[in-house]
């Protein structure tokens, strides 16, 4: 998720996998982005940092977002507090509530993976457009 709240990306996995192991192919799907007030030249490819939890404090991960050139702004286990990186998971948490707000999406229902896919790209669409037409004003 961007600064506001809008899915760069998303990506269906099991209950039962950990978070970590779907960050890379994650970051990878993120389409170029294109700079503040569309500056003039060639799109980064990725964003130029990315902001997680203690979940995904390891160092290879650290080491695979630092050779895709992103700066990874982790909470370290054992030693940074969280207090610091609450001031944008509040983002996630309320875009996740977002999405939960669909309500086909809060249980899955749904047992094929490629209709559920279907309804989480829709509903992301969606949370664009709400947050787009926000930025427009009344």
């Amino acid at each position: 998720m961007d600064r506001n709240g809008i899915p760069l990306a998303v990506r269906l996995s099991a209950a039962n996998a950990h978070d970590s192991t779907h960050l890379l192919p994650l970051v990878d799907a993120i389409p170029p982005i294109i700079g503040p007030r569309g500056r003039p030249g060639r799109p980064r490819k990725r964003p130029a940092k990315l902001h997680a939890d203690k979940g995904y404090d390891y160092p290879a991960l650290r080491r695979a977002l630092r050779a895709r050139g992103i700066a990874p702004r982790i909470a370290r286990r054992g030693i940074d507090s969280s207090e610091r990186l609450g001031r944008h998971r509040w983002v996630v948490e309320r875009s996740l509530a977002w999405l939960l707000g669909f309500r086909r999406l809060g249980v899955r229902y749904e047992r094929r993976a490629d209709l559920l896919r279907g309804l989480l790209h829709l509903a992301s669409a969606l949370l664009c457009l709400r947050v787009l037409e926000a930025a427009d004003g009344p």
